[in-house]
């Protein structure tokens, strides 16, 4: 087996190789160091020799620096991975420093470093976290598996994280068409535990954590704020299974659950993938494609990003792989807009989106950003729903991009 290994695995900063080409590593042992408080390092997801370091295809767009290793065969764990015996006794920094040193980014796709996410502020106080187990994006399940599978140590997950950030209680909420996984949480709740497991309407985007805090809570996220201004801390269910592991087993992130699926493949799947596994031997596991395949999307068809190779390597924000055929593929350019409203009406932000797109083409940014920009989750409602196939959510990252440049240079001139 080989697996190729890319060093950004999270929001921030890449993760700098610690090894090189010829060393002998094995599973779990770290191959990259975080290069910043905003960062996660990186672990061998098998054993065997480091053959390259060099530049590859990254699902999140264009090449980036990563760690080849051949397999040995052997699938060795590291010396340094051991089962711990005190975890009902770590401290919640304790909890932070092994959530950092295991490499764990949220699973959901968002890829955010946990260990910050697990850092709030003293000025800012958790009462709850929410475990994110809507898993609203169409075609996938890697989340439904994980939950019907191991319901136990999500939950035990859950009630590491409660004690990181100090909240009082956990709440889990899972979409309403998975009564299976909402019964088998319920009955795996620690006995004691103020925990719930609650199911919420199936509702798109249902899963982004504003509106998962607004529907379970009824508290609302200020505009350019964060679920910590109003008292929550929210994470994937996926992500609190590997907080589990990490705990409790010692082990790092070297491998996630993730979705390959789509009409022409022929057997869908939810895999058990080791980071750096390469699509296309996913693709063989599934037994190929039975149709031609018109377009290749990392991630769900709202939020996905669409790729050009199967040589990318499955990372730690990968929930999946979509397959579309050529006949599904809607490859008509864009008419002008109607000015019809819908993306108005479907906003889950209560945006405008017909107006951000007309600032961000005519590079009106300042006025972008005061319509609130910011707040947009590209959650791919707006476009869908456009009847004239306008790519608003393309110009909305891109409007970011700019606003984010103009920040930068603002307060580099500032500081000069």
């Amino acid at each position: 087996m080989r697996v190729v290994i890319p060093l950004r695995q999270s929001l921030g900063a890449p993760a700098e190789a610690c090894v090189k080409v010829g060393d002998d590593v094995k599973v779990g042992q770290r191959i990259g160091e975080p290069g910043g408080f905003v960062s996660v390092p990186v672990h061998a997801s098998i054993s065997g020799k480091v053959t390259a370091i060099g530049r590859f295809p990254h699902p999140g767009g264009g090449e980036d620096t990563a760690i080849v290793i051949e397999g040995d065969g052997l699938d060795e764990w590291h010396e340094s991975i051991k089962p711990r015996d005190d975890v009902e006794s770590l401290t919640a920094d304790e909890i932070r420093k092994i959530t950092l040193n295991a490499g764990i980014a949220g699973l959901g796709g968002a890829a955010f470093p946990t260990h910050v996410k697990l850092s709030p502020p003293e000025s800012k106080p958790i009462n709850t976290v929410i475990l994110n187990g809507a898993e609203c994006e169409p075609w996938l399940t890697a989340d439904h598996r994980l939950m019907l599978e191991r319901p136990g140590d999500v939950l035990r997950g859950l009630k590491l994280i409660m004690r990181a950030v100090g909240a009082d209680r956990g709440i889990v909420g899972v979409e309403s068409n998975k009564p299976d996984a909402v019964a088998a949480l319920r009955a795996a709740i620690p006995n004691g535990a103020n925990i719930a497991v609650t199911a919420v309407q199936v509702k798109y985007p249902q899963g982004a954590e504003k509106q998962l805090i607004d529907v379970l809570l009824r508290r609302q996220v200020p505009s350019g704020g964060l679920p910590m201004d109003v008292g929550v801390v929210v994470q994937n269910v996926g992500t609190a299974c590997v907080v589990h592991d990490a705990c409790h087993l010692g082990r790092p992130l070297t491998r996630r659950v993730m979705t390959l699926t789509g009409t022409p493949v022929v057997k869908p799947s939810n895999f058990l993938a080791r980071i750096g596994t390469l699509l296309s031997s996913l693709i063989e596991q599934a037994g190929g494609m039975s149709a031609e395949v018109g377009k290749m999307i990392s991630g769900g068809p709202m939020m996905g990003i669409a790729q050009f190779s199967t040589d990318i390597p499955v990372v730690k924000g990968m929930s999946g792989v979509l397959f579309l055929s050529r006949s599904e593929v809607d490859e008509r350019q864009p008419d002008p807009c109607l000015r019809c409203g819908a993306c108005v009406h479907v906003c889950p932000m209560k945006l405008v989106p017909v107006m951000l797109e007309k600032l961000v083409i005519h590079e009106r940014i300042e006025t972008a950003v005061e319509m609130g920009i910011g707040d947009c989750i590209e959650c791919g409602s707006c476009s869908y729903v456009c009847p004239s196939k306008r790519r608003l959510v393309h110009y909305f990252k891109y409007g970011k991009l700019l606003a984010a440049q103009k920040s930068a240079a603002a307060k580099a001139a500032a500081g000069k």
